[in-house]
Parts: C-alpha cells; sequence; structure tokens
C-alpha cells in the first residue's frame, strides 16, 4: 500500500479518488504539533534547540496515531502537502514523528502539484523528490524568531505595561502602521479651497467645465484661498463670453492588470465584494481544495504555458478577435520580497465559469475574470481636452472626456482602487467642439472645499502597504490583522481602521524602548534574510544568532526598569499628544480640579494601573482627579459641556464622559435623564441630543395584534420590540426613521429566523447538510438566540463569527460537531469530587513573610496556545 498524506480532509477524499485502489489518502488536519507555549521551547544557548509536541486536542491525538498505524503497513510514504514553506514544514514534521514512532517506511518522498485536479496530481506523482532542506530551515528560522520575539518581549509588557496583552514580530509592525496613520490625522491642518464650475451646453449635450485661468494667473487646486477671490472669479465667468480656442484629443491604451497574487486578491476581494482577507482566504482554500483554482498562497504572476494557452482559447471562443493580442503576455512581479515560486491564481479550467455558491462562486468569479482579461487586447480610449477662453485671454475653462473606443479587456474586467485621486478631472462624452464654437452657459457655481487628511487603511490598503515595505509574507496578513482585532487594539468603522487606546500605548511603549524591532525597514530587512535562507543562501542560526544577540540584552534593561521609571519615560514621549497646547496659552498639565477648588501646585501625569493607563493628578490623595488614557478634555465632569436647554421642559442639556464613554443628561441630580451616544452619529449636536433623550419611540400599534411597537437603542444597539419580540435595527438613525410598513416587516422576519422556543413555531434551517458519520444524525445549519449554530440533532456547536452561517461546508460542521461532543462532560451520573490535595505552606521568603494584609505577587499570566491551520508570523498568545 502506498500512504499519501495531505492537510484537509477535502483534499484527502479529492486525490483518493484520482489516484485509485492501490493508494490510501490520510489528511493531517494541517500542522500536526508545534512549539509548547511555554518558556524554554526555544533554547538559544543549545544552538536553537526546539521542543515540539502534538497539539493536545483529541482530533490531533487521534488522527496521528491513525496516520502512524497506515504507516507501518505502508511500502511508500508520499508527503504531498501544500507547494509552499508552510506545506514543507507540515511534511517535515509527519517524517520526524514517524520515524520517532518507529512508523517511517523505507521509501518517503516528496510531491507538490500547484492544482487539485487529476492531470496535475497524476503528474505531480510521477515526479517524486526529497524534502527542501532550504524550506525547511526558513520555517525554522521564522518560527523560532516569533517564539523568542513573543515568549520575550510579551512578559515584559505584562510586568511593565499594564492592559497590553502580546506583541508579535508582524503584528506590532502592522499596528504602528495604524497608529502612525491616526498620528498624521490628528496632525493634519485642512485648508479652504474654492472651485469654480460652470455647467455648458453645446448641440444638445451638457458638460461641466473648470475655471483654471483667473486674471491670467494659473489656478492650481489651493489658489484661490477665500470665498471673496472665488465670489470675484465666479462673477468674471458669469460675465465673460467663452469661446472654443483649443480641442486636443489624445489616444490612450490600458493594459490589464496580472492575475491575481495572495496579496492583490485580498486588496480586490476587500474593495469588490466587502470581504475581509481572513475571509477571502478561507472561500480560495475551499476552491482550492474543489479542484476549482490553483495554489492561493503565492507571490507570482505568472500562469504556465499550458495556462495561456488554454486561457487564449477561451477567449477566442467567447469574444471576436480583436480581443486576442497576437501574442501572450507575460508578466513580472513588482512587490518586495516577490518569490514567484508559484504561479498566480487562476482557474484551473477556463471552460469552468462558475464554481462554489455564495461567496465562493462571487469570489471565483473574481478570480476567473481577473486571470481571462490578463491575456486579453488592451484598452483603446481617447482623451479630449477642450479649452475655452473669453475675450481678454484673461480667463480659462477647462473640459475634459474620455471616451472607450475599444473595451479589449475591459469587456472582462476593471481593476478597482482604494482611493480615487482628488484631482482626477476625467469625465464622460464630451459634445463635438471645434475652434470658435461658443458652448451656452447654464449655470455658474463657486464651491468651498477642505484639504482631507490621508485616508484611514482599509485592509486593502493596510495590506498593499504591508507589502510595499516588505513586512510579512502574504500569506500571513489575513491572521496578522485578525490578531490585532482580537486583541482589541485596533477596531473597525466603516471598513476602516481605527486604533484603539491600548493600540496606541502599545505602540508607543515600543517605539520608546525597543525602537529597532518596530522599525519599517528593519523588519523588512529581517524579511530579506529568512528569505535568504530558504533560498540557501544563508544559515538559519546565524540570522537568530543576531537577532538575539541584540534583541535580549534590549528586553533584559526594560524588564529590570521599575514600573514608575516605564511610566515616565512614556509620559514625556506621549507628552505632545496627552497633553496638547491649551487654546488660552494655559499649562496643559495643570490639574483643572485643583484650580477650580482653589488648591495650586497640581500636575497631571501618566499613571499605570491594574486595567491600563490613565491620567492623574500629582496633589493625590487630597486630589482624586483621573481621566483615561486618550480622553480630551478634563476628566471628572471638569470637560463637561453644556448643549443647550430642552424647550419642552427648560432643563439643561449636558454632554458629559464617564466611566463607559460619553453620555447627554437632561436636568440634574437623581431624576436626571440620561443617554449614551451612539459611536455612529458624526455630527453631534443639540437636535440628536434631544431625540436620544426622548427614547423609546413608539412607532404605532401592530395591525395584527394591536400591540405599540417600540424603537428603542439597548446594551446591544438599535432594535424594535413588539408583544416581547425584538428585531435588530441596522443603525441609530433608524430608530427614528423607521415607519410601520418596515417595523411589521423586520419584526416578521426575525420571527422566522429565530428559534421555536420562543416564537411557538420551528425554526426554518439555513442550511441542511449531510449526516454525521460518527451520530448518523441529519446536519443542519439553525438560526439561535445567541447566533447561528449547527447540530446533527444530537449536539449543538456554534458557529464561530468569522464564518458566515450559509458558507459552513459538510467538512467544518462535522469538525465542530465532533468537538464540541469531545469537550462535553459526560451526560450519565455524576462526577466525583476530586479528592482533595493537602494545602501546601508557602515557604515564607528571606526577607521574612508577607505580613498581613500586605500585597500578594500576582501570578504570571498564563499563555494558551493556539493551534492554527493558516500561517501566522506572530506567537500565538
Amino acid at each position: 500500500m502506498q500512504l499519501v498524506i495531505v492537510e484537509s480532509p477535502a483534499k484527502a477524499k479529492t486525490i483518493e479518488k484520482y489516484l485509485g485502489g492501490d493508494f490510501k489518502v490520510l489528511a493531517s488536519y494541517g500542522h500536526i504539533r508545534d512549539l509548547p507555549a511555554k518558556d524554554g521551547s526555544v533554547r538559544p544557548d543549545e544552538g536553537f534547540a526546539m521542543d515540539w509536541e502534538v497539539y493536545a486536542e483529541k482530533r490531533n491525538r487521534d488522527q496521528v496515531k491513525a496516520i502512524a498505524d497506515a504507516a507501518k503497513k505502508s511500502d511508500r510514504l508520499i508527503l504531498a502537502t501544500d507547494p509552499d514553506r508552510e506545506g514543507e514544514a507540515i511534511s517535515w514534521h509527519l517524517r520526524e514523528l514517524l520515524a520517532q514512532k518507529k512508523a517511517l517506511p523505507k521509501k518517503v518522498e516528496r510531491v507538490t502539484f500547484n492544482a487539485i485536479t487529476k492531470q496535475a496530481v497524476t503528474e505531480a506523482m510521477k515526479a517524486p523528490r526529497d524534502l527542501d532542506t532550504d524550506l525547511i530551515d526558513a520555517y525554522l528560522a521564522r518560527r523560532a524568531l516569533d517564539y523568542l520575539f513573543g515568549f520575550t518581549l510579551s512578559p515584559v509588557l505584562w510586568r511593565k505595561l499594564p492592559g497590553a496583552k502580546s506583541a508579535g514580530r508582524v503584528q506590532s509592525v502592522a499596528l504602528r502602521l495604524i497608529v502612525d496613520r491616526e498620528r498624521e490625522i490628528e496632525a493634519f491642518r485642512p485648508q479652504e479651497y474654492w472651485s469654480v464650475s460652470v455647467l455648458m451646453e453645446h448641440d444638445g449635450t451638457a458638460f461641466t467645465a473648470r475655471l483654471v485661468k483667473f486674471d491670467g494667473e494659473k489656478i492650481d487646486r489651493l489658489t484661490i484661498a477665500e470665498e471673496g477671490t472665488a465670489m470675484r472669479a465666479k462673477a468674471a465667468v458669469e460675465a465673460g463670453r467663452f469661446t472654443v480656442e483649443e480641442v486636443e484629443t489624445k489616444p490612450l491604451k490600458r493594459n490589464p492588470a496580472p492575475p491575481f497574487t495572495t496579496s492583490t486578491l485580498q486588496q480586490e476581494a476587500a474593495r469588490k465584494l466587502g470581504y475581509s482577507a481572513s475571509h477571502t482566504m478561507r472561500l480560495a482554500q475551499s476552491l482550492y481544495e474543489a479542484g476549482a483554482i490553483t495554489y492561493m498562497r503565492t507571490d507570482g504572476v505568472q500562469m504556465d504555458a499550458g495556462a495561456i494557452s488554454a486561457c487564449r482559447k477561451a477567449i477566442a471562443e467567447r469574444f471576436d478577435a480583436h480581443f486576442l493580442p497576437d501574442k501572450p503576455r507575460f508578466y513580472a512581479s513588482k512587490a518586495k520580497n516577490a518569490q514567484e515560486a508559484h504561479e498566480a491564481i487562476r482557474p484551473t479550467d477556463f471552460a469552468r465559469e462558475r464554481a462554489g455558491s455564495g461567496d465562493e462562486a462571487k469570489l471565483y468569479d473574481l478570480i476567473f475574470k481577473r486571470a481571462m482579461a490578463s491575456q486579453m487586447a488592451g484598452a483603446l480610449l481617447e482623451r479630449t481636452t477642450v479649452a475655452l477662453r473669453d475675450p481678454t485671454g484673461r480667463h480659462e475653462l477647462r473640459a475634459t472626456g474620455q471616451v472607450v473606443k475599444f473595451p479589449g479587456f475591459m469587456a472582462v474586467y476593471q481593476e478597482s482602487f482604494d482611493q480615487k485621486g482628488e484631482d482626477d478631472e476625467d469625465g464622460g462624452l464630451l459634445p463635438v467642439m471645434r475652434q470658435g464654437d461658443c458652448p451656452a452657459k447654464k449655470a455658474v457655481d463657486a464651491v468651498q472645499h477642505f484639504t482631507q487628511p490621508p485616508p484611514r487603511f482599509s485592509e486593502a490598503s493596510l495590506v498593499k502597504r504591508l507589502e510595499e515595505l516588505g513586512i510579512g509574507r502574504p500569506s500571513t496578513y489575513a491572521s496578522t490583522i485578525q490578531t490585532l482585532r482580537d486583541r482589541a487594539y485596533v477596531r473597525m468603522e466603516k471598513n476602516r481602521f481605527f486604533a484603539e487606546d491600548s493600540g496606541r500605548l502599545l505602540t508607543a511603549f515600543l517605539e520608546r524602548f525597543f525602537p529597532r524591532y518596530v522599525a519599517y525597514d528593519f523588519t523588512a530587512g529581517l524579511e530579506d534574510e529568512l528569505d535568504e535562507v530558504s533560498g540557501g543562501r544563508a544559515e538559519w542560526k546565524k540570522v537568530l544568532e543576531a537577532f538575539w544577540r541584540d534583541f535580549k540584552p534590549s528586553s533584559d534593561e526594560v524588564m529590570e526598569r521599575k514600573p514608575s521609571e516605564v511610566t515616565e519615560a512614556l509620559d514625556e514621549f506621549l507628552s505632545d499628544y496627552l497633553f496638547p497646547p491649551q487654546a488660552d496659552g494655559g499649562d496643559p498639565r495643570a490639574c483643572p480640579k485643583c484650580l477650580a477648588e482653589g488648591r495650586g501646585g497640581g500636575r497631571l501625569s501618566l499613571r499605570g494601573g491594574r486595567f491600563g493607563a490613565f491620567i492623574a493628578c500629582s496633589n493625590y490623595p487630597e486630589c482624586a482627579f483621573r481621566r483615561k488614557f486618550g480622553q480630551p478634555g478634563d476628566g471628572d465632569g471638569a470637560d463637561d459641556e453644556s448643549m443647550g436647554t430642552d424647550p419642552e421642559t427648560g432643563l439643561p442639556v449636558e454632554r458629559k464622559t464617564g466611566r463607559f464613554g460619553p453620555y447627554i443628561q437632561l436636568g440634574e441630580g437623581k431624576d436626571a435623564k440620561r443617554a449614551s451616544i451612539p459611536k455612529d452619529i458624526p455630527e453631534f449636536d443639540l437636535e440628536w441630543a434631544l431625540k436620544l433623550l426622548s427614547l423609546p419611540r413608539i412607532i404605532g400599534d401592530h395591525p395584527e395584534t394591536g400591540l405599540p411597537i417600540e424603537a428603542n437603542i439597548g446594551r446591544y444597539g438599535p432594535y424594535l420590540k413588539h408583544d416581547g419580540k425584538y428585531a435588530k435595527l441596522a443603525s441609530t438613525r433608524d430608530v427614528f426613521e423607521t415607519g410601520m410598513n418596515a417595523a411589521v416587516t423586520l419584526l416578521a422576519e426575525a420571527a422566522n429566523r429565530g428559534p421555536g422556543a420562543r416564537s411557538g413555531t420551528r425554526a426554518e434551517p439555513i442550511k441542511v447538510l449531510g449526516t454525521h458519520p460518527v451520530s448518523g444524525g441529519e446536519m443542519k445549519v439553525m438560526p439561535g438566540r445567541y447566533g447561528p449554530y449547527v447540530t446533527d440533532g444530537t449536539t449543538n456547536a456554534t458557529i464561530p463569527k468569522d464564518v458566515k452561517p450559509e458558507d459552513l461546508t459538510e467538512e467544518q460542521a462535522v469538525a465542530l460537531i465532533t468537538a464540541r461532543a469531545e469537550a462535553a462532560p459526560a451526560k450519565k451520573g455524576k462526577r466525583k469530587a476530586a479528592a482533595k490535595k493537602p494545602a501546601v505552606k508557602q515557604a515564607p521568603s528571606k526577607k521574612g513573610g508577607a505580613k498581613k494584609g500586605g500585597a500578594k505577587k500576582s501570578p504570571a499570566p498564563k499563555v494558551a496556545a493556539k493551534a492554527a491551520e493558516v500561517d501566522d508570523e506572530d506567537v500565538p498568545f
């Protein structure tokens, strides 16, 4: 028998079907072992020796046993894991572990294939090779490096920076990018400028022209800086008679973008489909395992010759000859550190226009169209620029238009961009105009603008920036970004990253005490060194030695500092952010409470507490003033803002900041009415304050029950309520704008989704899957009170938040239900209480035992191991 090992059950099932009866194909379920999540798993003093352990989950242990048992009966072991560094590492782990268990067949070979198709798999089996030691060394170097970074730095954070959770090598630099952008936005000062435009018409076609010269002076974007000049320019345009002086037509040619790499796929899926990087990679993994696309972790942009021929044939069948260039197109990657070891991401069969369902189908369509467009003819366009001047020649208008003469690749696909330039003037079709024509003026408009700060990063633009800087690898971006969100260092609003206070404080700490290790050029340079290892041009232990030689002393030096010294250093480092200059020229560090109560000398400074950093007065305990880290204003109610008076009651309306964030208050004392201020109201004013204070809002009586329908905002956001049943609303505005018809519909839809126990009717399944292989029950995806879950009729398992219920696969369902069943306690009988161990007296310290009421030494934070199938540059904590 010949034993083949791959990563996933879906992949195993497909490949076994291709290979025939002499082959047995088993899945390893990704990595089978990892470094134990404890200190000492990598020992620099022993030549960077590493300890490995099999993942503790029962599924992993059982699968390793099954693989070992099958290996003992096999004549040949074929390691067919993914064709990248992580795939090579999984194969190495399997070989090493089977050797330890004395289950390794005499013949061990490695095969790789870029697509799970019968042709690709059978051809790969004919060309086996040995394991790639360079790729294995690169894996060992990265894994050890990330472990040493995380397990050395994180304890420093726990002891010196309360509230910090962890820091990873790539994670910390990605966080710094987001924080640096936040600083740029805060430092930005908008500039006023005006534009003058004219709506014109010629031969029945309307178009817009822009003033580009005024009083003989060329106008740039910021030239007209105030309203007076804008109004004079507007008046001059209104009074002038503009005739066409120049018509310039230029042909343009646009060529298609190359097929997707990992990072460009993540970027385009974020822009066009709104998918997160992690969701995109899960969908791509599923499409790859189904044999629909080639391997999805790649930075190569080229397709192989056979795929190019198939693509050109598909183009010829769908379009006329003009859409197919005479010669195939060849691409080279512009990304820093690009390996181009594999093909770009493309369909395995260009005759297959659809694959999967739901989000999978949408992603496949994107991949298919991008790959096909990459081999199509360029688009031919024509850009026309018309200059119109008044008789004096001192004022000039310009109109631009763009016409597609031949769509070429644009008939299939157009690349999108994260942000359109402010000065993009290309418009639609212009009427045919000749020198001397005098188009009619319909309206002249002068519009005020303000320059905009740099935009916050989206997932697409952050991935693009990381790739440009050469930080991390494209296959790790999804997990890196997810870690930042899981640690609450950042938050997402309207698909943009905002740095949380904890993220800003962590970045400041690293910049102050570990500046080299969050420097963009250092991190990118380290990536270059690791790539040298994978190319066989550098020795992995020497790379680690060079890193450890500087990093360990730096961390030891910070660990020896007192927490108060760290806080003082951060107070100085963050001074401009925490204590910005006052508008009245006053001392930004003067305690407002001390000043209000006639006490002098109170100074504000950064302090560290059990739950994180905060700002406090130096006169403590006489003055108990404090405010949260990063919170503007004076804290402790000193920054309360009067918003006006309620016209109905005459009571004052104040904006305040409390323990749980900003809120508004109507009146004073215990009877005052209060309401939290939602985050989705950008311009909060008295009108909004009174709206929130008026809640709940009664929309009306339900037409069927006659009972009232109420709209309100609760702990979990805006909602509708009727007869003890609830329905979610999308935004705060919906609380005040939802009408009766919409409310009845939303409540009905919520009732249909809700669990049957609450509605009196059985809820309909979201999706019906196959039969569970162990229990024999039918697996269904069901809606639940606390979120969707999958069940086989006996065991219910929660579906992770990052997985859409309708996209759950049968394999995922089996894994979730099995894991939940194994984790559940036995139902029959009562568990016996564990024998109580005798108390162990703690030996007193040499300086004497702890005194009664004295502070106890807090234990070191526990570290939780994380078993992940995706690549991760950062040590999991």
